[in-house]
């Protein structure tokens, strides 16, 4: 009876631990729709986004802004998973001495993602709230000179 006893609670156990890996594996996939290339463009230039997957916990992306043949705005972005954390790292180069800034997952539901940094000068939230297959709003917001701001770019996907 002993013996039984203990067999099953260490299959409860085993159990427990598949299920939270799992959890914490589903967490970045919520985010397989970022996966691509994306742009915008206005009368100022064009932006764009290219998102891959490196592995099942990490995605990386490359933005760019580029205005007639220059490039205003270079941004690497890793989105990765650690445990059951998801953070958003970015590193903007000639901004904040070329060192990476990480925001960490507020709110993830199946068609938006929300990361925050409230120690950030600005932005202190960025979002990307899918809106079809084919596109998405991605929106930075938050203080900047005491003032309530936020910039939305709608992303459509190039490939």
């Amino acid at each position: 009876m002993q013996k039984t006893a203990s067999l099953l609670f260490l299959l409860l156990i085993a159990s427990a631990c598949q299920k939270n890996n799992n959890a914490e594996k589903d967490l970045i996939k919520k985010a397989d729709w970022l996966i691509g290339n994306w742009e915008t463009k206005n009368n100022i230039g064009t932006l764009s986004e290219n998102w891959e997957k490196v592995n099942d916990s990490t995605f990386k992306a490359k933005s760019l802004f580029i205005k007639d043949k220059d490039t205003i705005h270079n941004e690497s972005i890793i989105l990765e998973q650690k445990g059951e954390n998801l953070s958003y790292t970015t590193t903007i180069i000639g901004q904040n001495d070329n060192k990476p800034i990480r925001f960490q997952l507020k709110e993830g539901i199946e068609n938006e993602l929300i990361f925050e940094n409230l120690k950030n000068d600005y932005p202190q939230k960025i979002s990307y709230k899918k809106t079809s297959k084919t596109s998405f709003i991605a929106q930075i917001s938050g203080l900047q000179s005491g003032k309530t701001s936020a910039e939305k770019y709608n992303m459509v996907k190039t490939k």
